[in-house]
């Protein structure tokens, strides 16, 4: 052999081995192969590629004795052969969308009428006729599956495709796509003739009201037994895979097992559909920018349109393509003689020719001809647009160069210098342009050659303009309204004094709002630039802080300080109380939510405060609420309890109710008879809770209840103290609170189902008057709690516990047993670990075991009945003794470890007859981990594994 072959032949045996690929006789040859091949990561062939091969074999015809074609004949052989496809496609959970993808009409629509007749659909029979809801379950999905197929492929074939370049000639693959070809449009010819037919099929399904069962591996193979084998399994509620009523309409779009939905072409539709015909109940908030502008300009509302635009400058959620083609639409009905429409056009083509900017295209054309002719309103409408286009807090400084060249080039477009002073005045372009940038401009426009107008005088220059009062005040307030910025806020107020005398520029904006407690204190300044000044700083500061824009609050809080201390120690140490506030705020609003503590100095100045003894101080309530709900989340317990002066917890609630929370805490690992500050605190919110009722006629000539505290502290009232509540975030104070009113709920006589929480045992178990506490309102103040708790963390096992019981004292069982498992999830990795038993006590799992039950899972309730320390036989042999179970019954049987249960179930199944599920007991007794020679270990091990299983098969169901 030459070196050469060697070579070659060394390649070719150190190529890696292909397994073969398995042939389709194979899976006749053994039963179980099917299964094992699909269960493969990647099967060869592919299950699509199964189901043609299956019934291409099945459908082949025959060639009898005088060699005449004979259809295809009825034997074993073919219809296993028929069986298996359905099987595969069942493995595929029905996916029209996989079906349709991989396999041609003809191959879908033979496997699908297989599914019909094996479904005991009665050939020849129309569907329309039929009536779904007295249909057994599989079989009135399988019609519903066919009838949504026959839709899907009439309006597939409406489009066009593009055909596949062909290969080279070869007659009998040419033959073959010909045959396939015709045999297609025939099916198709049937399906659009039937259609209107599986419409009405489709909006009687709408319309059912119990759930549907769509067929599986399993139902197909119990199928294929003798008639005296399956025992009326298939035909009953609980056979193949449960689809609900709300999924199988959801699945009228897509019939597979799982409600697949493309949503970007669900919001196409929408949206299309929506302009076509609007939706009644539709609400700015849900409708896409898209809806909202056809709902525009369909209403007239071109206000709203232009305000969708300005805010798509920031957004750019709108192609450029669109907005010009509305901007087309409304020159169009403007030429149609509506004049009044002319604003409308100029507006929106000026917020176009902004985003045009942004983008960094050239100007239209358009707006240089409506800019021919400009006015005050024009080159308002353009300054607010490029304002409101631009975070210039956020920009880039290529944004805002491009913004400040469009500004430059408009003032150099411009003929009446008056308009130029407008826009070089203007706040934004003094933002956008340097000193020198301005001074350049100003130069520029004083050499240029003169234009000839002969509409108007010579213009002088530009500094020799004279001043129009109202016209120069007017743009100076407008400035003052939208700046934050303090030193030009102070340059505009010395304009303003400047011009005027009689003015309180404090009052030009009714959106500046200081306290009251301020006000009276402020005002009292005599000189009026500083008087306006200090309120204007402190108003806009407020603001900025209420919308979290803390850089601005801060600066302006600080310019603000600087100016008081020259003259008012009472108004500097409002100032500081108020940058205090503002430095909570910032930090619980950025590192403090990642558990960050705040730095020291915070919370030095935070004790300052709330140690502060200054007479005629003007002080806001909200800080000290503020500074005492910061202390309690970053667990300063210890300061609250011993160093709060004794003069703040007779004048302050919050601080006296921080007090309280803070000592309740801090006694909790003492003995009963030590914890006076929870019986202290128990009597603080009975008193708010307790009401007296008396007839109040309102404004409007009504007579409505007042409820009234009747509190000798009289410290807040409940929506107050609910208020201050959700300023907390430490979980073991939420938890003291949380377990504080849920005791509160418990002491209700008419109770029936007590709500458990952690440290209840530390209040106290009565009240001595009863009849003055308003237990609806506790009731609600528990929900909102428990509600609010979850927001801060939803993995409180704890917290969860409680949203379970509420739901289960309201017989909202469902609901209950979604947290109930969730509270068991959370602290055992989903259910990988054990769930801790002071979770899962035993009155967690017999109330779990009544939501099954009220929810008629019986099978659920048998099998929770091992989970109680002693296991409740009783209830459990009862409940399986339910026929009308709503639960997956027999496929359950995996999840049971006690033998004694599995027993009683083969006595069941053997009494009643039911021969296949009496089998499958039997199987799961006879598993060699339950024999109860086994050690104990061996046992436990086998039940913990079957708990697990069955819990994150709950938590499928019911999350």
């Amino acid at each position: 052999m030459s070196a050469e072959a060697a070579d070659r032949e060394a390649a070719t045996s150190s190529r890696p081995c292909t397994p073969p690929q398995t042939c389709w006789f194979e899976f006749l040859l053994e039963e179980s192969l099917l299964e094992k091949h699909l269960r493969k990561p990647c099967p060869d062939p592919a299950p699509v590629q199964l189901i043609v091969q299956f019934l291409e074999q099945a459908s082949k015809p025959s060639v009898n004795e005088q060699n005449q074609v004979q259809p295809p004949p009825d034997n074993k052989r073919n219809r296993i052969l028929k069986l298996l496809a359905l099987k595969v496609a069942a493995h595929l959970k029905w996916d029209l969308d996989i079906l349709e993808k991989s396999l041609s009409v003809p191959v879908l629509n033979m496997l699908l009428n297989e599914l019909l007749c094996i479904s005991k659909v009665p050939p020849g029979t129309k569907h329309v006729d039929m009536d779904l809801a007295t249909l057994p379950p599989t079989t009135a999905m399988a019609i519903l599956l066919y009838n949504r197929w026959a839709i899907r492929t009439i309006v597939q074939s409406s489009f066009p495709v593009k055909q596949a370049k062909p290969g080279p000639p070869q007659l009998s693959v040419m033959n073959q796509m010909q045959q396939e070809k015709e045999l297609t449009e025939n099916i198709l010819k049937v399906l659009k003739e039937q259609a209107s037919d599986s419409i009405l099929v489709l909006e009687a399904a709408l319309k059912l009201n119990k759930d549907l069962y769509v067929h599986t591996m399993r139902t197909l193979d119990l199928l294929a037994m003798e008639p005296g084998m399956v025992n009326g399994e298939t035909e009953s509620s609980a056979a193949g895979l449960k689809i609900k009523t709300e999924e199988m309409q959801c699945q009228i779009g897509s019939l597979s097992l799982h409600c697949t939905i493309d949503e970007k072409r669900l919001a196409g539709y929408c949206q299309a559909c929506d302009i076509l015909v609007p939706s009644s109940d539709s609400t700015s908030q849900r409708l896409t920018p898209y809806s909202q502008v056809h709902i525009c300009l369909r209403s007239g509302n071109y206000q709203e349109l232009i305000k969708i635009f300005i805010e798509d400058n920031l957004t750019f959620s709108l192609p450029v393509q669109f907005r010009q083609s509305v901007l087309r639409q409304l020159f169009q009905k403007a030429q149609q003689r509506n004049e009044a429409l002319d604003e409308v056009c100029f507006k929106v083509c000026a917020c176009n020719t902004v985003r045009d900017i942004l983008e960094d295209k050239t100007i239209s054309v358009q707006f240089n001809q409506l800019f021919l002719r400009p006015n005050k309103e024009k080159i308002d409408f353009l300054l607010e647009v490029c304002s409101r286009s631009v975070k210039l807090e956020k920009a880039s400084d290529a944004l805002k160069g491009k913004m400040a060249a469009f500004l430059k080039n408009v003032c150099l477009g411009l003929e009446d210098l008056q308009y130029v002073f407008m826009i070089s005045s203007h706040e934004l372009f003094i933002a956008l342009l340097k000193d020198e940038e301005r001074k350049l401009l100003v130069d520029q426009m004083r050499k240029r050659s003169p234009r000839i107008n002969l509409c108007i005088k010579p213009l002088t220059s530009f500094y020799d303009i004279p001043a129009s009062a109202s016209v120069n005040i007017g743009q100076l307030e407008h400035q003052l309204i939208l700046s934050v910025d303090a030193w030009r806020i102070r340059q505009i107020l010395i304009e303003l004094h400047g011009m005027t005398s009689e003015r309180q520029f404090w009052t030009v904006s009714n959106k500046w709002e200081v306290p009251t407690v301020y006000s009276g204190v402020i005002l009292g300044i005599k000189d009026n630039l500083t008087r306006d000044l200090v309120y204007i700083l402190m108003a806009k500061g407020l603001h900025c802080s209420t919308v979290k824009d803390f850089f601005h609050a801060k600066q302006l809080f600080a310019a603000c300080l600087e100016l008081v201390t020259e003259f008012s120690p009472k108004l500097r140490q409002v100032m500081l109380n108020e940058m205090l506030l503002l430095d909570i705020h910032k930090h619980e609003a950025g590192t403090g939510q990642s558990g960050e503590r705040p730095p020291s100095d915070l919370i030095s100045r935070v004790r300052g405060y709330l140690e502060m003894r200054l007479p005629d101080i003007p002080l806001r309530q909200v800080i000290a609420e503020e500074c005492v709900a910061f202390m309690l989340n970053w667990k300063e317990n210890e300061y609250l309890t011993l160093q709060v002066p004794a003069f703040l917890l007779q004048s302050n609630p919050y601080v006296k109710l921080g007090q309280l929370l803070a000592a309740t805490i801090k006694e909790l690992p003492g003995p009963k008879e030590s914890r006076r500050s929870a019986k202290d605190l128990w009597e603080v919110v009975v008193q708010i809770c307790s009401v007296s009722s008396q007839h109040k006629r309102g404004n409007d000539g009504r007579v409505s209840l007042i409820k009234q505290r009747e509190s000798t502290l009289g410290i807040m009232y409940r929506n107050e103290l609910l208020s201050f509540i959700k300023k907390l975030r430490e979980p073991l104070v939420l938890t003291i609170i949380l377990s504080l009113f849920v005791k509160l709920h418990n002491v209700r006589e008419d109770i029936v189902n007590d709500i458990t929480a952690e440290h209840i045992s530390i209040w106290p178990s009565s009240i001595p008057n009863l009849q003055s506490v308003d237990f609806e309102a506790v009731a609600i103040t528990v929900k909102e709690l428990v509600q609010y708790a979850l927001s801060i963390n939803p993995n409180n096992h704890s917290w969860l516990t409680i949203q379970a019981d509420i739901y289960f004292a309201t017989n909202q069982y469902s609901a209950a047993l979604h947290y109930y498992l969730q509270a068991g999830a959370v602290c055992s990795d989903f259910f990988n670990k054990a769930v801790p038993p002071d979770v899962y006590t035993d009155q967690v799992i017999k109330r779990m075991i009544k939501c099954c039950s009220l929810l008629n899972c019986h099978t659920q309730v048998a099998i929770l009945c091992q989970f109680l320390r002693e296991i409740d036989y009783k209830t459990a042999f009862k409940s399986l003794q339910e026929q009308n179970s709503h639960d997956a019954m027999d496929s359950y049987y995996d999840y049971i470890w006690d033998v004694t249960i599995l027993e009683y179930l083969t006595y069941l199944h053997h009494k009643r007859g039911e021969t296949d599920k009496r089998q499958i007991a039997i199987k799961a007794i006879g598993q060699t981990e339950l024999n109860t020679s086994n050690p104990e270990e061996v046992l436990q091990l086998a039940a913990q594994r079957r708990k697990k299983k069955f819990l994150q098969a709950m938590a499928k169901l019911y999350f």
